[in-house]
């Protein structure tokens, strides 16, 4: 999708970050239309690179090698500036991942509740981290052990509980407006 028009035009990029479900993807939607900014999804970048599904990739080829892929996406995305880069929820799991996305990102921690984000992911079964952990006790487990590297990467924390997504949009917009 190549921009007509920016509403804002940014020395940076926007990238949001979070646990899955929290609504990276609808919000990135939501601000590449407003503020007419190229979106990548980089899952969905990797699954029609690799020619296969997420779940596909994880089955026959193993997390290490879907996180190289992730980590070499991210450094070939942070070359341009002004887009929204929509991240898998482990991306912050690899170090270098949040150096990279520092360089030239403002990094958006979204954030949910695990009643949340078991509502919005129930029906979902392109989630290979959540199989067989569909519950909040579990979801919560995972929120927790990626909460450090979660606020260790993010520049913003949002809550998206109770939030429209225009509500969510405009809170990002005007927190980021701050780093120009």
């Amino acid at each position: 999708m190549t921009p007509n028009k920016k509403t804002h035009v940014f020395p940076f990029n926007l990238i949001l970050i979070g646990f899955m479900g929290t609504g990276k993807s609808t919000v990135a939607r939501y601000l590449g239309k407003t503020q007419h900014m190229e979106i990548i999804e980089m899952d969905e970048e990797i699954a029609h690179r690799e020619g296969k599904s997420i779940p596909d990739i994880f089955a026959e080829k193993g997390e290490a090698y879907f996180r190289d892929l992730e980590s070499h996406l991210l450094k070939e995305l942070q070359r341009e500036t002004n887009q929204i880069l929509s991240c898998g929820g482990g991306i912050v799991l690899r170090p270098e991942n949040i150096t990279q996305m520092k360089k030239n990102g403002k990094v958006i921690l979204l954030t949910a509740s695990p009643e949340t984000v078991l509502e919005r992911v129930k029906h979902d079964n392109s989630r290979p981290v959540l199989k067989n952990r569909k519950n909040t006790e579990d979801i919560a487990r995972l929120m927790d052990e990626r909460r450090d590297k979660y606020l260790a990467a993010a520049d913003l924390v949002i809550s998206t509980d109770h939030k429209s997504i225009s509500q969510i949009c405009e809170e990002i917009l005007t927190e980021v407006s701050c780093f120009c």
